[in-house]
């Protein structure tokens, strides 16, 4: 019987299995996970869906502009008309070759107007009927810096003039970073009209003049040549058509451009156009380099009217009062509060008392009576007579060096400190007349001489090299030597330790100063500004923008109306009260020169111009607090931070620009320093200085270490073992107890330290700044040395 076999085949077909093509409704609803679909706008023909896709576009870009031309003519309403406010123009010549009065009688003489009444200084207002607007010209001398920054503040326009053949010095660079810094409204650059300039250069002039003006004010596009009549009517219509740009720091505010004024018996009165926000009689005004003062009254501008016919005269309108201050709701001057000594206990001395103490100590103690001054005292051995005693030379140097070996020799030191002490019992103290002195101590005594005041401060300048203690400060940042003469209990007696400075709990109404007591506080600073804001235009007798009136001002110095224009800025309710504010600051670039904290600067913001003692502190990631409101105080102001500098001045709202300027010996030549912006009023911010006490490993095993010149005696040992130690390898640590009399002691660590490595001791205490005041300009000389003292005595106060 034959066996057959079945071999299974290798190659075995297998179908694919079925797949419908099309999904049911469930599974695409379960793949959409409830997203739904965007309808595409490409839909048939037959449709009517495109049309009216289209029709609405076309609808929307309608309405949009629409909105824009209500915007430009609510914006332009205030300039039109017969009675329209004119158009502010601030003309600041950047070089000394270039005037302002040539370059507004060119713009001018585009309008047949002659410029022969146009004043060097001062407000020129024409009529350009061919635009239907008017412009007042505000012309600014060379060189007079702040009048340029009061012109700019109330400006609709800036006008740079500029030269074709003189660059612009370091006097115009630095006005113009000021003024990028304040806030610039419209500008336009002129070329100043020279007979000297070569028709074939003048385009690289133009093109050159361009690129400069564009770093401080990008929105520029082309520099108007005043020889060509097309650039300057160009020019005229730039300034006398359009919108004028918005400052965003004016908004909520009125300002007014007096155009003329009148002073009699402490009243100022100043016509002119109230422009931005409505003017209230109840709030305060600002007049910048004077202060605020209150309003009397409100009066209506006289005006003359021209009748239609042309039979009649032209009639004036007689003013009439407008709006008065209401008695409960008018601002009053008082911005300070008057500390109430007897519920709050003070226990430092004030400034009056220190002022009696020293004028009774100076008028009181008599001069030493004829043959009672005391004799000099000399170490001698027992027995020696006063003639011996006169030839005994006396050698500190020995005894310095004495002195400075036993400090060095610890403990080995005592015994040969007993040697001594048995060596000085055979000396005795005797008193040397001056009788006896002879002809070398005569001569040593007689050799100080006074230098002179030129000699004296040119030393004191050599010896206080700032940018070195700058350097030092940078490399080793807080760190100080422990002084030996003082125990460290007293000197840093102020000072405190912290186990953590970012969670650390502190008090902020602890140990405050008189000042404090004078400031006021909120206690919601923001619901404070929307309400004042909310009911700035809710108030009964307010001036719309646009209206011509006359502002009567009370308790106005005399020296308000001497200049050729005053300018007011309205106020807004509790601006007039000093509090604690904190600004965000960033050096100037060009700045070389070292700030330090406490150095007296100018701080503009707003209309103010304040003189100030700013302190500067750590400015906090991300703007918070953190738990404790504790931040760093810093020493200097130093390039590429934003750091926080606060002072004490009035209330201000709105994010304000604010520029630090340090005075020079020339008055209008001051440097910019710093530039920033307003932050808050936060009187409850510590600002922590810090010092650093630092001590050197001895002797060390493993974790344990033997550590000396950071305590000079036990006791300051035992005052200061609760603090924490922490070493610049990062181990941390604590005072286990004291070794000896000069200052050693034992820690102990986390982790083995190293021979190298440094111990350090963190102390803090909270710092305040100086009190400021409305700045005036002071005379050239006297700023150098004054600021030199201030310094000098405020350092040594608090150290």
């Amino acid at each position: 019987m034959v066996e057959t076999f079945h071999h299974r085949s290798t190659l075995k077909q297998q179908n694919k299995r079925f797949k419908s093509k099309h999904a049911s409704k469930g599974t695409l609803k379960d793949a959409a996970k409830g997203r739904i679909a965007r309808q595409s706008p490409k839909v048939s023909a037959t449709s009517n869906v495109t049309s009216q896709l289209k029709l609405s576009r076309k609808n929307t870009a309608k309405q949009a502009q629409l909105s824009k031309r209500q915007v430009l003519v609510s914006a332009t309403r205030i300039f039109n008309g017969v009675d329209g406010a004119p158009r502010i123009v601030a003309v600041i010549p950047l070089t000394g070759d270039v005037d302002a009065k040539s370059a507004v009688s060119s713009l001018a003489a585009s309008l047949d107007i002659s410029g022969e009444s146009c004043p060097d200084r001062g407000l020129w207002k024409i009529k350009a009927d061919r635009f239907r607007t008017s412009l007042q010209f505000q012309t600014v001398g060379y060189r007079d810096f702040y009048t340029a920054l009061d012109a700019c503040k109330v400006a609709d326009y800036v006008v740079f003039v500029m030269s074709g053949t003189v660059e612009v010095d370091s006097w115009g660079d630095v006005l113009l970073r000021t003024l990028q810094s304040q806030g610039l409204p419209e500008v336009v650059t002129l070329l100043s009209p020279s007979p000297t300039h070569d028709p074939k250069t003048k385009a690289a002039i133009l093109k050159s003049l361009l690129s400069f003006i564009q770093y401080f004010v990008p929105s520029q596009t082309r520099v108007f040549d005043l020889d060509n009549c097309s650039d300057c009517l160009n020019a005229l219509r730039s300034l006398s058509e359009g919108k004028p740009a918005a400052v965003r720091w004016r908004e909520n505010r009125s300002w007014m451009l007096g155009e003329s004024m009148e002073w009699e018996e402490g009243t100022l009165k100043v016509t002119g156009v109230v422009r931005g926000f409505t003017l209230s009689a109840n709030r305060l005004v600002h007049l910048p380099g004077f202060g605020d003062f209150q309003i009397s009254k409100i009066l209506s501008a006289s005006v003359r009217r021209t009748p239609r016919s042309c039979n009649v005269a032209s009639m004036e309108v007689e003013p009439v009062v407008l709006a008065e201050p209401d008695v409960s709701g008018a601002d009053s001057l008082v911005s300070t509060n008057d500390p109430d000594d007897i519920e709050n206990e003070q226990t430092w001395p004030t400034e009056e008392e220190i002022n009696d103490a020293t004028c009774n100590n100076e008028s009181d103690v008599p001069d030493a009576a004829e043959g009672t001054t005391p004799k000099r005292v000399r170490r001698v051995p027992k027995g020696m007579s006063e003639y011996q005693a006169a030839w005994i030379i006396d050698d500190d140097e020995d005894d310095e060096a004495d002195g400075e070996a036993n400090e060095e020799g610890g403990d080995d030191a005592q015994g040969e400190g007993d040697v001594m002490n048995e060596q000085e019992e055979e000396m005795e103290d005797l008193h040397i007349d001056d009788d006896m002195l002879t002809d070398h101590d005569r001569q040593e005594g007689v050799r100080f001489e006074d230098l002179n005041v030129e000699e004296e401060e040119r030393q004191l300048k050599t010896w206080r090299n700032r940018r070195r203690e700058e350097e030092d400060d940078l490399s080793f940042p807080d760190e100080i030597d422990t002084p030996q003469d003082v125990s460290a209990r007293t000197q840093f007696q102020r000072y405190r330790g912290m186990h953590s400075f970012r969670t650390s709990p502190w008090d902020p109404y602890e140990n405050l100063p008189r000042d404090y007591a004078r400031i006021f506080q909120f206690e919601d600073f923001k619901r404070t500004e929307r309400g004042v804001r909310r009911r700035a235009g809710q108030e009964e007798g307010v001036m719309e923008a646009g209206a011509r009136v006359t502002v009567y001002l009370k308790d106005v110095p005399a020296e308000a109306a001497s200049g050729p224009s005053v300018t007011l800025f309205s106020l807004l309710q509790h601006e007039h009260k000093v509090t604690t504010l904190n600004f965000t600051v960033q050096r100037n670039t060009e700045y070389d020169g070292s700030v330090r904290s406490k150095d007296p600067l100018i701080l503009c913001v707003g209309p103010r111009r304040l003189s100030v003692n700013p302190i500067y502190s750590q400015h906090t990631r991300g703007g918070g607090k953190g738990p404790n409101n504790v931040h760093k105080f810093e020493r200097y102001l130093r390039h590429g931070s934003t750091y926080v500098a606060t002072t004490y001045g009035p209330i201000t709202y709105g994010r304000l620009p604010c520029v630090l300027l340090k005075e020079t010996h020339d008055p209008q030549a001051p440097q910019l320093v710093g530039m920033g912006s307003f932050m808050n009023p936060d009187t409850t911010r510590i600002v922590a200085k810090r010092i650093m006490l630092t001590g050197h490993p001895f002797k060390v095993h493993k974790k344990t270490a033997t550590i000396r010149y950071m305590f000079f005696n036990a006791d300051d040992v035992r005052y200061f073992k609760p603090i924490q130690l922490h070493t610049k390898y990062g181990r941390s640590g604590h005072i286990r107890e004291p070794l000896g009399t000069h200052g050693y002691f034992k820690a102990h660590f986390d982790g083995p330290i190293n021979q190298m490595d440094t111990v350090c001791m963190s102390l803090y205490k909270r710092v305040f700044p100086k009190w400021s005041k409305l700045w005036k300009p002071s005379t050239p000389g006297s700023h150098a040395i004054t600021s030199a003292l201030s310094i000098k005595s405020s350092d040594a106060m608090e150290e």
